[in-house]
């Protein structure tokens, strides 16, 4: 099943009554996880930003305090595991600042955690790809706000 345009499923979707609309916001909520969150960030959390970067960065804290260093493989993967929800986190709320300050503080604690970046592939590699993300993020944003997070690239390069 081949799925319509955006512009084409925004018009129908202009067309339609109020609780048909409830009705397919409900049904889509049902269907997967993520889509239900999605859901909750866009009816609570998008008019905090703060507070919602503030639970991400409590999540994300969480899963690093999950993290079994006494394996190197089961550490590779909470780490991804922890950048998947670092990322979906950033999907839900599309604003450059919040990426930066996600990935800054994603960055932060694998620094942190005492696993041996400079050692593994992997784990070095997924360091510098969000290291190179969060420049060219910076690099996006306006020379104050550039100014602004200077001191936090230092602590994490």
């Amino acid at each position: 099943m081949k799925s319509e345009s955006i512009s084409t499923l925004k018009k129908e979707i202009e067309t339609l009554p109020f609780e048909v609309l409830v009705q397919i916001c409900i049904r889509m909520a049902k269907f997967k996880t993520e889509n239900k969150e999605l859901l909750n960030y866009l009816i609570f959390e998008v008019y905090d930003q703060q507070t919602f970067i503030e639970n991400a960065k409590k999540e994300i804290d969480l899963q690093f305090l999950s993290l079994n260093k006494s394996s190197l493989y089961l550490a590779k993967k909470t780490v991804r595991k922890t950048l998947k929800t670092t990322h979906k986190y950033i999907k839900f709320s599309g604003e450059k600042e919040t990426e930066l300050n996600l990935l800054i503080h994603f960055c932060k604690k694998l620094k942190t955690c005492g696993l041996p970046l400079h050692h593994g592939k992997v784990l070095g590699n997924i360091y510098l790809r969000e290291f190179e993300r969060i420049k060219t993020v910076l690099n996006s944003l306006h020379e104050d706000l550039q100014l602004d997070y200077a001191a936090e690239m230092k602590q994490i390069s």
